[in-house]
């Protein structure tokens, strides 16, 4: 099988009742043409495993221990940096993430602005005028409300859905997030995209297909939202101290902008 440019990363854990789904659905001639896919088996207890080994075009990464969400996708960085992927888009595999987004996020990732800038990250949102309808809770509306708000006061740029797993990123942004210490793997959201943004990275939102999830368990269900949203406010104030007052890898953009040409 010969690599593609792009390289979809699918974090799974116990996800028998939607994986084969999202894979067929990306098993389209469109798609195929220009990407490769490496679904990351997070020691997922149930048929998950088995199920995505009948899909022959795709590529599996088993833990041996369940890594958590943000573990997972930081060895699929790892991983396509070492095989030479230009792009990543990153997906969720409970269906949520509409498979007709991953065109789009690829088209994106090579359109450059009005200033000539390619992006490094382009998030699939759920939240700006464009996107399918989404039903959110009115907990979770707050949630996604107040990172925005947090995001703005800390980097002045507006960001409408800074949660989302839906993701393209840029060869230079996939090889930062892949350096130990550049990534957060517990809850790699809003706070990463603090960052990135505070580092001069090109950051932009295109507007989203998703659905709610109908079958399995979310990662944020029970009392985890409220420790997540806990969380990730207080490394979005950590990311901010330490990149406006303690200058932590100021002028990384550039700096891996180098490192690729070399």
């Amino acid at each position: 099988m010969s690599k593609k440019e792009v390289l979809i990363i699918i974090p799974a854990y116990n996800e028998e009742e939607n994986i084969e789904k999202v894979l067929k659905g990306l098993e389209t001639p469109e798609i195929q043409a220009f990407a490769d896919i490496l679904v990351m088996n997070d020691h997922s207890t149930d048929k998950t495993n088995f199920l995505v080994k009948r899909h022959r075009r795709v590529t599996m990464a088993t833990h041996i221990y369940n890594l958590g969400y943000g573990g997972g996708i930081r060895l699929g960085y790892k991983y396509a940096v070492r095989r030479g992927y230009s792009y990543v888009i990153q997906m969720d595999a409970d269906g949520q993430h509409d498979v007709c987004n991953v065109p789009v996020l690829y088209r994106e990732l090579l359109t450059p602005d009005q200033d000539g800038n390619l992006p490094d990250i382009v998030l699939g949102a759920r939240f700006m005028e464009g996107s399918a309808p989404f039903p959110v809770s009115p907990v979770k509306k707050f949630a996604y409300s107040f990172f925005t708000l947090m995001i703005r006061l800390g980097t002045g740029k507006v960001i409408h859905d800074s949660t989302t797993g839906l993701q393209g990123l840029s060869r230079r942004a996939m090889l930062f997030y892949s350096q130990f210490g550049n990534f957060d793997d517990r809850y790699p959201d809003a706070n990463m995209i603090t960052q990135m943004l505070l580092l001069g990275f090109h950051v932009r939102e295109v507007p989203a297909v998703m659905h709610a999830r109908t079958a399995g368990v979310s990662m944020h269900s029970g009392f985890k939202p409220v420790v997540y949203m806990i969380r990730n406010s207080l490394s979005i104030l950590a990311v901010v101290f330490r990149i406006r007052v303690l200058k932590w890898n100021q002028g990384a953009a550039e700096k891996y902008a180098e490192i690729m040409q070399e």
